[in-house]
């Protein structure tokens, strides 16, 4: 059996236009690529790049952090229900093969530690810059084709 690949989307739950509009990218590049989308399953980043994975035919994995699927955006095709508040985040990045970082804040900073504590490959499309996550990049394609080079040359 062929499993999908699944990218992680990470980052902030409230944020401007313009990396919003990097994040749909990133989703609907996702879902062109033929892979899963995995997030939070919330608003900002989350939701846009839902949005554009789903638009563009793809699955979305939210894993929620409170304890109702009611909390998911409207995009999100398969929730997880967790009860889990931020431990959430584990989850997210255990079950990605590689992470994609648009800005954020000390959640997205734990899904960062957790996924290069794992050795997954971590891609920062922006907010990141000061810390030494694994990749730094400046668009979404850049991200995508990162992510699934790393992931298909076994870097990580």
């Amino acid at each position: 059996m062929h499993k999908k690949l699944i990218i992680g989307v990470i980052g902030a739950g409230h944020t401007v236009s313009a990396r919003l509009e990097e994040a749909y990218r990133v989703g609907e590049l996702i879902a062109q690529r033929g892979a899963v989308m995995i997030c939070g399953g919330l608003g900002g980043v989350m939701e846009a790049a839902s949005r554009g994975c789903a638009e563009a035919g793809g699955e979305v994995i939210g894993v929620l952090p409170g304890d109702s699927s009611t909390t998911a955006n409207p995009y999100v095709t398969i929730p997880i229900v967790t009860d889990f508040g931020h431990a959430r985040n584990i989850i997210i990045a255990q079950t990605a093969h590689a992470l994609i970082a648009i800005e954020g804040e000390y959640g997205t900073l734990s899904e960062i530690a957790i996924g290069m504590k794992l050795g997954k490959p971590v891609i920062d499309l922006g907010g990141w810059a000061k810390i030494p996550t694994t990749f730094q990049v400046e668009t979404p394609e850049h991200a995508i084709q990162v992510a699934f080079d790393s992931i298909t040359e076994g870097r990580f």
